[in-house]
């Protein structure tokens, strides 16, 4: 298991599923797909919004278009359920596009995770609204999110 992702699977506690939800927030708030998309299995599987996505290429690509649309991403995530190799997500973000509209995208994820810690399959619901960049939330700067900066839930969203 040379290309272990630790914490590994079964998840046991809430404390060891949060570690793996904060690694992932981490990793998509790098906006670096190469380096994202080893966390997932080679043949992981995606359903994102409408989109279905295989493997770690498409997912490159995938994430390369993202961050080509979404710019200014800034993403929190929150553990909401685990079990064994599971684990559920809420989430939002905030971005704008090329004309300078602010959005922020809410969404729940479910993951499973193969017995290396690597996700096999993302099923992604998202939602996205617009917003005043008046009442944007998020402000670090790009990249990981500060360990003092509000939850999700302090955030009241």
């Amino acid at each position: 298991m040379n290309n272990a992702r630790p914490p590994l699977p079964p998840f046991l506690t809430k404390e060891v599923a949060a570690q793996k939800v904060r690694m992932a927030e981490d990793a998509w708030n790098s906006q670096n797909p190469e380096k994202i998309a080893l966390s997932y299995t080679v043949d992981s599987y995606w359903r994102n919004r409408s989109a279905f996505i295989q493997r770690r290429e498409a997912i490159i690509q995938f994430l390369r278009d993202k961050w080509q649309k979404e710019q200014e991403y800034r993403l929190i995530k929150e553990l909401w359920s685990f079990s064994d190799n599971r684990i559920a997500v809420r989430f939002a973000y905030e971005w704008h596009n090329s004309e300078g509209e602010w959005f922020r995208s809410y969404g729940n994820e479910n993951w499973e995770f193969d017995e290396a810690g690597l996700m096999q399959r993302r099923l992604a619901s998202i939602n996205d609204i617009s917003i005043k960049e008046s009442e944007r939330l998020f402000f670090w700067p790009i990249g990981r999110r500060p360990d003092d900066h509000p939850s999700l839930s302090e955030l009241g969203l």
